[in-house]
């Protein structure tokens, strides 16, 4: 005998979600690591959207939520924060696209989602997958972090000229400002 309190199946997700199951992130992982996800409106109305993670600490999301008008596409940031060790491959985080179609007035989205019917909401679901950096992607990120390190540390011979061309001998200075008071004070007088 079947049940007559069955939830009535969710409807298909609207939206063209591009890559479809999982976003991939490379390392290394102790930068930001950012992977994109592109959310297609095929339909003729306006949707609203929300991405949620499983581990919202792990990750940032730009633009996390919005209204995509038909025919549109936008395209969300997932950047996962640096870590020391990176996250192993046992990690089971998820993202969720969440969409409904959107009401006439959209301006406050909050609202839009409070008032949204369960029955009415589609969703998507993705997997993250880490990817380990390559011996190549290694080197380059070595070689990137002793670029900065010695950009950031001059050597003597960098700071030597800047240092000549910068400095003024203080008679000048003084000199300067001397004729700065007079003019002021003799302009003082004069009126």
């Amino acid at each position: 005998m079947a049940s007559a309190s069955r939830a009535p199946a969710k409807p298909p997700q609207v939206l063209v979600l591009d890559p479809p199951t999982d976003l991939k992130f490379k390392g290394p992982f102790t930068a930001v690591v950012t992977a994109h996800l592109k959310l297609r409106n095929p339909s003729a109305r306006k949707v609203c959207f929300k991405v949620k993670s499983t581990s919202p600490r792990r990750y940032c999301v730009r633009p996390n939520s919005g209204v995509i008008e038909p025919g549109s596409t936008v395209t969300v940031a997932a950047m996962l924060q640096p870590s020391c060790c990176g996250p192993s491959r046992e990690v089971k985080h998820k993202f969720m696209v969440q969409t409904v179609f959107a009401p006439p007035d959209t301006s406050d989205l909050e609202a839009v989602w409070r008032a949204a019917n369960p029955g009415e909401l589609m969703d998507s679901k993705l997997r993250c997958v880490f990817e380990a950096p390559t011996e190549s992607d290694k080197l380059e990120e070595g070689l990137r972090l002793r670029k900065a390190a010695h950009l950031d540390k001059p050597g003597p011979s960098s700071c030597t000229p800047l240092k000549l061309d910068c400095t003024t001998p203080l008679p000048v200075v003084l000199l300067v400002i001397g004729a700065v008071f007079f003019g002021f004070f003799l302009g003082k007088f004069v009126l």
